[in-house]
């Protein structure tokens, strides 16, 4: 189904990921949704007491049904067959049209298109954003003539690399005020898991920038047979100057083209202008909630409602926006020292 489909070729759709998160948390669940014709697709959610989320919710950046091409189905009646009298998503995939009425807010996730390789994406880069291209070579040559040579590699196996790009992720995840996903023992237990997996058709994929042999830069993501999704990258602050992280997307992204994935998924790119940079498209990415007409589905909204109303007036309006950024970002220094 994923490969006939190319829009569900997402890693975080694929059934190891589902199968991963099995693994560290016994709430996930599989509705296997039939027809005259067979299986029409599959339907992965975690259920909390009559109350579904998303496989991974709090860290995956893909969801929805994989599904035969042409099925069809009711969210309603999808989630009375599952038990569940809510669900929630986050990062819904396109072209579900049976969730579009439960939307709630749409934003557009930054793509890299390699599919033509390396040197076609740099001159199409190169004609869109030439400042940015131009200021990171150049911060990659200084870099490079300041400490030591600058030396990149896509898909590195050392579990001490991983666990330093972990170490900085927290760091920058404190420095910015907001919640460390690797202080959660199951996320760091699943994110190894996946770090073991390596094949064409799913895995994790840590790629590391080195300057004279040292990591100064790093990024773990999941890749697909034709897509690799941008999920932590992290790099060392004493060489916050040179903009490694710049660096190591730039060297990444060249890694992924030679490996021959064809896409480079970022994620929602709103307020990171390096993401708008790179991209060559947008893909519009939804989230919202789906309830049912029951008194437990009306609870769910009397507590959650207020929350996700203020969060879409921040998202919605660029100045809330980015008061409220550098108030979480004024926190996590306060909270650092």
């Amino acid at each position: 189904m994923q490969r006939g489909q190319s829009h569900l070729g997402n890693p975080f759709l694929s059934p190891d990921f589902t199968l991963a998160m099995g693994e560290v948390d016994r709430r996930v669940r599989v509705a296997v949704a039939r027809d005259g014709d067979g299986i029409a697709g599959f339907f992965p959610y975690e259920e909390r007491s009559g109350v579904g989320a998303a496989v991974g919710a709090w860290v995956s950046l893909c969801q929805g049904v994989v599904h035969r091409p042409g099925a069809s189905f009711d969210a309603a009646a999808l989630l009375r067959a599952c038990g569940l009298h809510v669900w929630e998503f986050g990062c819904l995939v396109a072209r579900q049209p049976w969730f579009d009425p439960y939307v709630t807010l749409t934003q557009d996730a930054a793509v890299l298109d390699l599919a033509d390789g390396w040197p076609a994406y740099l001159r199409e880069l190169r004609g869109r954003s030439p400042k940015f291209l131009k200021s990171t070579l150049y911060k990659e040559r200084k870099l490079g003539r300041d400490v030591g040579e600058v030396t990149s590699a896509f898909a590195v196996d050392s579990a001490d690399e991983f666990a330093l790009l972990r170490a900085w992720k927290s760091q920058q995840y404190r420095r910015n005020g907001r919640p460390d996903r690797f202080g959660r023992p199951w996320v760091v237990e699943l994110v190894e898991r996946l770090h073991a997996v390596d094949n064409k058709d799913f895995g994790g994929v840590l790629s590391m920038l080195y300057v004279g042999g040292t990591p100064v830069a790093g990024h773990f993501g999941l890749r697909s047979r034709t897509t690799l999704i941008g999920w932590f990258p992290a790099y060392d602050p004493r060489f916050a100057k040179y903009s490694p992280g710049l660096i190591q997307h730039l060297r990444m992204a060249e890694g992924a083209a030679e490996a021959g994935l064809e896409t480079v998924d970022l994620s929602v790119g709103a307020g990171y202008e390096y993401k708008e940079a790179l991209a060559s498209r947008t893909v519009p990415v939804s989230e919202g909630v789906v309830r049912r007409r029951t008194a437990r589905a009306g609870v769910h909204w009397a507590r959650t409602e207020p929350v996700r109303l203020a969060r879409r007036a921040v998202l919605g309006t660029p100045a809330i926006h980015r008061l409220a950024d550098r108030a979480l970002k004024t926190y996590g220094r306060r909270r650092s020292r």
